[in-house]
């Protein structure tokens, strides 16, 4: 299977560096809308069969025109949607409690998973409910599926479940909005990553709080 992680388009709470991961969550900016549109050109050369979104507004509102692009209706999962934030939400992610969201999520990266997040999930909840949807893919008998979801639940799952990459790698590579990681692979047998925003090794590019690299101690 060629799974297709796509982050949302551009948001306002991206343009503040707010953690905004409640639902519904805000909608796109104007940009936001320009990137969403560009998707089905940039995925033209993939055979997608599947178009799947988080429950949170921004990820529908991104998928929506591939989707329709491919005639294909958008399948909305609540699993997908981003590393829930709890006590830290609307927080600004350069703040210093801000900051300990995104060292939450990498450690849950690195294996501690059963750390959780001030107000919210462990590391072990979320990855759950991610491999639920990834899982339900892969029995649908999709060869391509793409899923719109989030900065920081994207690189958190690539970082735990593919095996040629890992902690650091999310932790130095943020992931620009509308940017795509391709993987290959099956829940049975591991997820292999074959690009990260075009390239497994150069930097994708920021935008918001939960695509930024921790800073150093």
């Amino acid at each position: 299977m060629r799974l297709l992680l796509v982050r949302h388009g551009q948001t306002p709470s991206n343009l503040d560096g707010l953690l905004d991961t409640a639902p519904p969550g805000a909608g796109l900016t104007e940009l936001g809308e320009r990137q969403a549109a560009a998707l089905p050109e940039a995925l033209a050369d993939e055979d997608i069969e599947a178009v799947y979104a988080s429950s949170l507004l921004r990820t529908r509102l991104t998928a929506a025109p591939l989707a329709a692009a491919r005639g294909l209706d958008v399948i909305v999962r609540d699993g997908l949607r981003e590393v829930v934030a709890g006590e830290l939400e609307m927080e600004r992610g350069d703040s210093p409690r801000g900051q300990r969201y995104l060292r939450t999520v990498l450690a849950w990266a690195a294996g501690d998973t059963a750390l959780r997040m001030p107000g919210g999930e462990s590391g072990a909840q979320t990855l759950a409910r991610l491999d639920a949807v990834v899982a339900e893919a892969a029995e649908g008998g999709a060869r391509t599926a793409v899923m719109v979801g989030h900065g920081a639940a994207v690189r958190l799952w690539t970082a735990a479940r593919a095996h040629n990459l890992d902690a650091d790698f999310a932790a130095v590579h943020p992931l620009r909005n509308t940017g795509v990681v391709v993987l290959e692979g099956s829940p049975a047998d591991g997820w292999k990553a074959l690009s990260w925003a075009g390239a497994l090794v150069s930097p994708a590019g920021e935008s918001g709080p939960t695509g930024r690299p921790v800073p150093e101690e």
